[in-house]
């Protein structure tokens, strides 16, 4: 998790109740974060924005975050009550007066959590990837759905405004003829470099809570704050951080399910000095029939559009369609046809404490807010999110096929019915990884 601080506002109450969302119930949700750091404020200050919330508790393992957090949710709340601070989310829960949970902790840490807060009686929004394994994801499912739960996963490119635009006025519509090759990619440079040495952890982090089920490592600068992604312990590299989005947002404009198969290659390639393990090359093919999806990552060189630095391009037979965070571009293939350029609507005007909040990624804010109030609106009608945790759980589960079928060189076929690689045992026993004790790991038939 990327630890960034938050600036507080003034004009924020102000902001939040022009804008807020009805509830059916006129009292005000209590609210929970579990993991309060870069995007747990980011997704929490967007909810408050949007609806009469309370927020009356916030779960780290890292005193100062957990500290700063209370502070600024103080400031940024109608009733400017500091909410209670918990080290371990099992004790947030165990209090029993949470309707909403927020859960943004490093991906290794969502299953746990989540499977626990529905059981408690609480509705979940969790951040994308759901979990670093497909067993833990199956268990997740199982729990929302034997809990009667709504949980919203933070896929928002669901709710991200120009695409949803893009997805009713191009792609419904027919104008790009049959799909059948979409390219997704990221070109970011953003895979961590150097080698710093191990070191003891800070005082003021509970390394050993951090750690949790992961495998435990020495403790380095580059896991907290901010670029625990660069080591597969706790998530699964690139693909499972920014494939996802892609292969989900994909998914969501073409209405597509489980891929048949995926398969696969790439490794470290260029930076080998890191200390990060995670790939730096990448690419993978998800095969839905007649359509394939190949994605492919590189933290290095450039992007073959530096406009599309991280995104999809939808090639249909009568139009293309590129689409990312930033925009979308609809070319016709038809001589003559309009063309049609749409860029990310900003809501600053609207919602001024956006200027001032730091390190907010404000062409994101918009679908974030999007996001909550399309997941507040499922739990009043007791109704399935557009990022339900079943699309969050194919999404990530896919990204994951992905990073074992480079592992083990070779294509993984899916077979839906049975939640399991077919013909492959060795494949199989790579669906749950061992969990560090005294951690259990969850199992679809024991939620």
């Amino acid at each position: 998790m990327n630890r960034r601080r938050f600036l507080s506002t003034g004009a924020v109450g102000i902001s939040a109740a022009a804008h807020a969302l009805p509830f059916a119930t006129d009292k005000p949700r209590r609210v929970g974060l579990i993991g309060c750091g870069w995007y747990g404020k980011c997704d929490l200050f967007r909810l408050i924005q949007v609806a009469p919330v309370e927020v009356v508790s916030l779960c780290d393992v890292d005193k100062r975050m957990l500290e700063r957090a209370a502070d600024l949710v103080a400031g940024r709340q109608k009733s400017g009550k500091k909410p209670r601070t918990y080290s371990d989310y099992r004790e947030l829960l165990k209090q029993k007066d949470i309707d909403i949970v927020l859960i943004a902790t490093p991906d290794h840490w969502h299953a746990l959590p989540m499977i626990a807060a529905v059981q408690a009686g609480a509705d979940v929004y969790v951040q994308k990837p759901i979990s670093v394994d497909i067993a833990e994801g199956q268990a997740m499912l199982a729990a929302a759905r034997k809990y009667k739960r709504v949980v919203q996963v933070g896929t928002q490119r669901r709710s991200t405004p120009h695409l949803i635009e893009a997805r009713e006025n191009i792609i419904k519509p027919g104008k790009l003829g049959k799909v059948a090759l979409v390219e997704i990619y990221c070109y970011y440079h953003m895979r961590a470099r150097g080698n710093p040495p191990d070191t003891a952890p800070p005082d003021y982090l509970d390394y050993e809570m951090w750690t949790g089920p992961a495998p435990m490592r020495p403790y380095n600068e580059l896991v907290h704050p901010g670029r625990w992604r660069a080591f597969m312990e706790y998530g699964n590299g690139i693909v499972g951080d920014m494939c996802i989005h892609m292969l989900d947002m994909v998914r969501w404009m073409l209405d597509l399910g489980w891929p048949a198969s995926v398969s696969s290659s790439g490794g470290i390639l260029i930076d080998k000095a890191s200390k990060a393990n995670i790939s730096d090359t990448q690419t993978a093919t998800f095969d839905f029939g007649d359509l394939k999806v190949v994605w492919q990552h590189r933290t290095w060189g450039t992007a073959p559009d530096p406009q599309y630095p991280w995104g999809a391009t939808l090639y249909g037979d009568k139009g293309t369609l590129k689409a990312s965070v930033m925009s979308y571009d609809y070319t016709p293939v038809e001589k003559g046809a309009a063309a049609i350029h749409r860029d990310v609507k900003y809501e600053l005007e609207e919602y001024p404490e956006d200027n001032t909040e730091e390190r907010l990624e404000k062409h994101v804010a918009p679908a974030i807010r999007g996001h909550m109030r399309d997941f507040l609106a499922a739990i009043d009608a007791r109704s399935k999110p557009v990022a339900d945790i079943e699309q969050g759980h194919i999404s990530t589960a896919s990204c994951i096929l992905a990073n074992l079928s480079m592992k083990l060189g070779r294509t993984l076929a899916w077979d839906q019915a049975a939640g399991r690689i077919a013909n492959d045992d060795q494949a199989n026993r790579l669906l749950r990884r061992p969990y560090r004790q005294p951690w259990v790991h969850p199992e679809a038939g024991r939620v």
